[in-house]
């Protein structure tokens, strides 16, 4: 996929520019991070900033290594191979994006070992085949580090071969300032939803699987401007996908009464 406008993302350190390195020198790179800290945006960014064509897989338990390397299907009276994602961006020397890399199949891991080292190489099984890397490609791949219970983690010996980019929520300040540019909210009502943000990921009491992202954050901005009320834009944004129980969000609604 060309990514024909540059996406916004506001840079929150050196990644920009440990991307472009990496990319220099064709190493695999792993972002690292909660949910909602724009590891996807920011590999959007890179991805138009290189003028590179962007593949994205978002992982989950069921994708295995013949979702990303391809498939034997059925054509008339025959079969015909199919390429996957991870074999097209071998082949033409796009950008590949595996999204939260530690939902899928260990199948896949093993797959991608010898993309990730020295070799560049990828061994197709089903054909018989062996592809080295266009120059041009580059893999990038996320996951969601096990900061709370319930998160998968990955092996060590997957981990170190990939540079790696830890991403956290911006500094308030920042924060706030990508509210203002992506959901064009005024300065006060952006200020106020960051306290919020703020005040709600130092409650770790309430034992939140997630925690409010600036995604939620930008969602609710969004709402606020289209002329929702502000408490209810805060309340369908972020309170209520971040939990379904009562005394948890009563918590919660507390917490943006006093804020908003």
């Amino acid at each position: 996929m060309k990514i024909e406008k540059q996406p916004f993302y506001q840079p929150t350190g050196d990644e920009v520019t440990v991307f472009e390195h990496c990319y220099a020198q064709r190493l695999p790179l792993l972002l690292k991070g909660p949910t909602g800290t724009g590891k996807s945006r920011f590999v959007e960014h890179m991805a138009h900033r290189l003028g590179r064509d962007l593949l994205t897989v978002t992982c989950h338990e069921e994708t295995s290594s013949t979702d990303l390397i391809g498939r034997y299907i059925i054509k008339g009276e025959g079969t015909v191979w199919v390429d996957g994602p991870l074999t097209r961006a071998c082949r033409e020397g796009c950008m590949i994006y595996l999204d939260e890399i530690a939902e899928a199949r260990p199948d896949i891991l093993v797959a991608i070992h010898s993309l990730t080292d020295h070799r560049r190489r990828l061994y197709i099984d089903k054909l018989g085949e062996e592809i080295a890397a266009h120059p041009d490609f580059m893999l990038v791949a996320s996951f969601n580090p096990g900061y709370q219970k319930g998160f998968k983690e990955l092996k060590p010996s997957t981990r170190q071969r990939f540079v790696s980019l830890g991403f956290s929520y911006p500094v308030p300040e920042m924060e706030r300032d990508i509210l203002m540019q992506e959901a064009a909210s005024e300065k006060a009502v952006a200020t106020r939803l960051v306290t919020i943000g703020n005040k709600i990921r130092n409650l770790t009491e309430l034992g939140l699987t997630e925690t409010a992202s600036t995604r939620l954050l930008v969602d609710a901005a969004k709402l606020i401007h289209s002329g929702l009320p502000p408490r209810l834009s805060v309340k369908v944004a972020v309170l209520e996908p971040l939990t379904d129980d009562s005394d948890t969000r009563q918590a919660l609604e507390d917490i943006v009464n006093l804020s908003i």
